[in-house]
């Protein structure tokens, strides 16, 4: 077992060392290429030469080597929000939740274990807790469904937020999840409606709700537990309509062209908090949160304490008119009926607020 893992390790660090080795020679080439590039312009400028030709070849070629190093550091984002040691929602409840109390079953059917959720203290405050749970070996993640609830999942996370509601205790949610679970025995139990009755119910809270993506924030699945004041984001985490794999099966009907796909969602923190999609990023420890999880946690802490004092100031009604004001915020559409209110963030035009 030990020579095993000795193997795995030593496999690591010689794909981490050729990785860099790749990167820098990358690099190497980038920096040639600008170097050429401005020579050449400079040789231009010169009565009789004509270089045009050869400038439009190397700006072609450089533009390309950028597209890679995009999906390279893309694809790299996906592979920490994925990796099997990043810390899971109970990590974050451990170190974050005193007195935790985990509260199970939806009332009607079952006990979902792909979402967890109970109440807690919060630097002495009462809380309320939900996350996906993913889990880390492969019996854990057999046992929650690799972070992919059903309905009754998220019929257990609609009955905590009204619990929530009636007791006045702050939401805080912790997204990690692929997406909802896909299959027949989930749609036959009706996991549609299950996830929009889930967002509704987040709408109307008037507690404070903070969402936070810790890892993967895929689909529905993601969305059903975010409709939030605030969100949140880990700097290695994602959050997309879709998988990578996904997009790459329907547009190319190939998986192995999921970098591709992922550079083209822009799942990413930095590219989420340019479309104001989200509020606040949350820096990592060098590597990602896996490499020193009580550092994730504290600043993930410091975040969340911060965001939550500031929801504090706003009253209740104001609070959940500006958090439905937020999503209809997002995304592009025109309405005849009523005119513009000017562009909205992801293009397009908004329709004015109510």
């Amino acid at each position: 077992m030990s020579g095993s893992a000795t193997t795995c390790d030593s496999w690591e660090g010689v794909r981490n060392l050729t990785e860099e080795k790749t990167k820098s020679e990358q690099d190497a080439r980038v920096g040639w290429l600008k170097q050429r590039l401005s020579e050449l312009v400079r040789l231009s400028r010169m009565p009789g030469v004509h270089l045009s030709e050869e400038i439009e070849k190397l700006q072609t070629r450089l533009e390309k080597l950028r597209r890679e190093d995009r999906r390279h550091d893309t694809w790299v984002t996906v592979e920490i929000a994925r990796h099997k040691e990043r810390p899971r929602t109970r990590d974050y409840i451990g170190h974050l939740i005193d007195g935790f109390e985990e509260l199970k079953g939806d009332r009607l059917r079952a006990d979902d274990p792909a979402i967890v959720g109970g109440l807690g203290w919060f630097h002495g405050r009462a809380v309320l807790v939900v996350g996906h749970q993913k889990g880390r070996t492969l019996d854990e993640q057999t046992q929650h469904n690799f972070g992919m609830a059903k309905p009754e999942g998220y019929r257990k996370a609609q009955r905590l937020f009204r619990l929530a509601e009636r007791h006045g205790l702050p939401v805080f949610t912790f997204v990690d999840t692929p997406g909802a679970y896909p299959g027949v025995a989930a749609e036959e139990g009706g996991q549609a409606r299950a996830i929009a009755e889930s967002m509704l119910c987040m709408a109307r809270l008037s507690v404070p709700v903070i969402a936070t993506i810790i890892g993967e924030g895929g689909s529905g699945g993601a969305l059903a537990l975010a409709v939030a004041d605030r969100v949140l984001m880990l700097e290695n985490a994602t959050y997309s309509v879709i998988t990578p794999e996904g997009c790459a099966a329907i547009l190319w009907r190939d998986a192995d062209f999921a970098p591709q796909a992922a550079e083209a969602l822009r799942p990413t923190a930095s590219h989420l908090l340019e479309l104001l999609a989200v509020e606040k990023v949350v820096e990592e420890p060098r590597g990602g949160a896996h490499h020193n999880p009580e550092l994730a946690a504290q600043r993930l802490g410091e975040a969340i304490a911060e965001t939550l004092a500031e929801l504090d100031e706003i009253p209740a009604r104001e609070r959940r008119r500006q958090r439905r004001e937020r999503f209809r915020r997002l995304g592009h559409w025109d309405d005849p009926e009523q005119p513009s209110t000017g562009p909205s963030p992801f293009g397009g035009h908004a329709a004015p607020a109510e």
